[in-house]
């Protein structure tokens, strides 16, 4: 009885934030899909520590080179290593194919000196997570094989997920600030400001995406650095996608704005700004997160389909998209078909998203 009770005083004086996350604790799918999202995040601050070797280096002499085989014991010893490789050339075709050598073990260290690279982008340094130092210039880590030029898909596809995400991440956050201004805005005031926004709305949302990438890509200065194309379609991205949030907020900001503890907040000489921020946006917080949860992914799909179509970021800029441009060429892929990996990443993370914004939507829905 006092064990029952105990909870129930536990949960009666608990806060939003506190019966929010106890509700999504339930929702495990959930729970494992913000662990993944977590993971993916932490591969984009530890980027350049993970990649194994320099994500931009080219070497003709290990091109298409499948995935290696990494061992963790070697007679039944713990002694991390992988297989060397040996070229032989097919005397048919002169082409040159790379076959695990068993008499050549090559040991994997960690924490190894490698590229220098600028870690949380202010502290210099060359270490790694792991890799091997010294050896033929063929020899190397690749988890999952080389690519035509001869550059490790492992350590690309790991820099490819700190553009990608964080495109992503940077557009929601600009589109969603868009969203629940103009969106508020148009809800509370109505009037000729209403229509002026929806107008707005509908103008930006008839416009044809695939004839406006095309525009906007050619509109983009050829001489522009990656930074500034990075900028550039994580912008553009963004002033397309806030629509759909807005629309969200203004209705709800339409059967809100009638509600007796807005007339209260109103009459007890609240500002706008105040009732905005601390009545109605909590208010309706699960529809928020819904469409946050759905714009998350749409953004990295965005990104990615733009730049595996050559409307997006431009080599030498590494993304998922730009990863995917090599497997166009069936032939190339039929030879290559390790060169088909960027797409699984892709495939995680919006799965994951989606599972994530069903369970906070679920979580913050006061009347689920």
């Amino acid at each position: 009885m006092s064990i029952a009770t105990s909870s129930e005083e536990r949960f009666a004086q608990a806060s939003q934030l506190q019966l929010t996350w106890w509700r999504f604790c339930r929702h495990r799918l959930a729970v494992i899909s913000l662990a993944v999202v977590a993971f993916f995040y932490l591969v984009v601050i530890f980027a350049d520590f993970l990649a194994i070797a320099d994500p931009h280096a080219v070497d003709a002499r290990r091109s298409f080179i499948p995935p290696q085989g990494f061992a963790l014991f070697d007679s039944g010893a713990w002694s991390p290593h992988v297989s060397g490789l040996k070229g032989v050339r097919d005397p048919r075709t002169f082409k040159l194919t790379y076959t695990p050598d068993p008499a050549r073990k090559l040991p994997v260290k960690f924490f190894v000196r490698g590229y220098s690279y600028n870690l949380f982008g202010v502290i210099p340094t060359d270490r790694h997570l792991f890799g091997i130092e010294g050896g033929q210039p063929v020899d190397g880590v690749f988890l999952l094989g080389t690519d035509q030029l001869g550059r490790d898909l492992f350590s690309r596809l790991i820099v490819a997920t700190r553009i990608s995400l964080s495109i992503g991440l940077a557009g929601v956050t600009l589109s969603l600030m868009l969203g629940i201004l103009l969106g508020g805005i148009s809800g509370l005031y109505g009037g000729a400001i209403d229509t002026l926004i929806q107008r707005l709305i509908e103008v930006v949302r008839s416009i044809p995406t695939i004839p406006l990438w095309m525009g906007l890509a050619a509109a983009l200065p050829n001489t522009w650095s990656v930074t500034q194309v990075y900028f550039a379609i994580t912008l553009i991205i963004s002033l397309v996608s806030w629509t759909e949030l807005a629309r969200v907020v203004r209705g709800r900001f339409l059967a809100l704005r009638e509600e007796d503890f807005v007339i209260a907040a109103e009459l007890a000489g609240a500002s706008q700004m105040r009732i905005i921020l601390r009545h109605m946006l909590p208010s309706f917080a699960s529809h928020v997160i819904a469409a946050v949860s759905l714009a998350l992914p749409v953004m990295i799909v965005s990104e990615t389909s733009l730049s595996f179509l050559g409307l997006g970021l431009r080599p030498p800029a590494i993304s998922w998209g730009i990863l995917l441009q090599d497997a166009q060429n069936v032939q190339v892929l039929a030879g290559a078909p390790w060169l088909l990996c960027a797409a699984v990443p892709v495939i995680i993370v919006i799965l994951a998203f989606n599972f994530l914004g069903d369970g906070l939507r679920d979580a913050a829905d006061p009347y689920g």
